[in-house]
């Protein structure tokens, strides 16, 4: 079990959608806070949010390496070791894979997937040393399942999905725990990121998206109970049961889902 009162927690992407929930919940749950984001501006309010249980705020572009070491070399100056990283920094982009400009998905590859390979690589020895720690990964149901105009962002999640359940694997015995957290739509700005290549744009559907409050306390309750995979709405625990039991259902699925989002973009407009 990993209680989180009185522990240090790290958080990326702190001033994003699902970050400003993290920093209520962890503080609410008694943790004090290490938060980074890419800019100041981003850090601003929820630095507010977090008071007095505030160790650190750090700008840091985590798309280079040189950002993950600033935020290593953050902790380490002031003398502490994170018990709890939460690898929550991502972005996304939409479309066929030659419609998007290289640097937008090779920069998401950096962020999602090489972000928290690096920082994971810089602070587990101490973890493992003291003989404690927790790497939450925030993959995403795109890390299950291939979505049509989703391959860069699918390409990461997969990814950091395989990373966390191998990462796990390797330590066993530790005393350091991983729990990787699939959620699918929610209300984040990230439902806003960029489109490339389509005629007419998508937009979710209103009825898959869950509200970030409620997948961060499943999350804080997955990392609680040490489990490797959590699925913290409804849609991502049907779709993951409809992947591992009815796969043929998946590209139906998929196909359904974007003549909604076609259809809901027009509504929108």
């Amino acid at each position: 079990m990993t209680d989180a009162a009185n522990k240090i927690v790290l958080i990326t992407g702190a001033g994003g959608g699902f970050g400003r929930h993290l920093v209520r919940q962890f503080r609410a749950a008694g943790a004090q806070l290490i938060l980074t984001d890419v800019t100041d501006r981003a850090l601003h309010e929820v630095v507010e949010d977090a008071g007095d249980d505030l160790i650190a705020s750090v700008a840091a572009d985590l798309a280079s390496k040189e950002g993950c070491d600033t935020v290593a070399e953050a902790c380490a100056s002031r003398g502490v070791v994170p018990d709890i990283l939460v690898n929550n920094a991502g972005i996304a982009v939409a479309g066929q894979l030659d419609k998007i400009p290289r640097d937008r998905w090779e920069s998401l590859m950096q962020i999602n997937l090489l972000a928290p390979m690096r920082l994971c690589n810089l602070l587990l020895p101490d973890m493992i040393a003291r003989g404690s720690g927790h790497i939450v990964n925030v993959s995403s149901l795109a890390g299950w399942l291939g979505s049509k105009g989703l391959s860069a962002y699918c390409a990461s999640k997969f990814g950091l999905r395989g990373f966390g359940a191998s990462l796990a694997a390797d330590l066993e015995g530790t005393g350091v725990h991983v729990t990787n957290i699939y959620p699918c739509f929610s209300q984040t700005p990230i439902l806003d990121s960029p489109q490339f290549g389509y005629e007419e744009r998508r937009t979710i559907p209103a009825y898959l998206i869950s509200d970030p409050a409620d997948v961060v306390a499943r999350m804080l309750e997955g990392v609680r109970r040490n489990r490797l995979h959590v699925f913290p709405d409804k849609y991502s625990r049907r779709i993951h049961y409809v992947t591992r039991f009815a796969p043929w259902l998946v590209p139906l699925l998929d196909r359904r889902m974007q003549a909604k989002a076609i259809e809901a973009g027009k509504t929108a407009d």
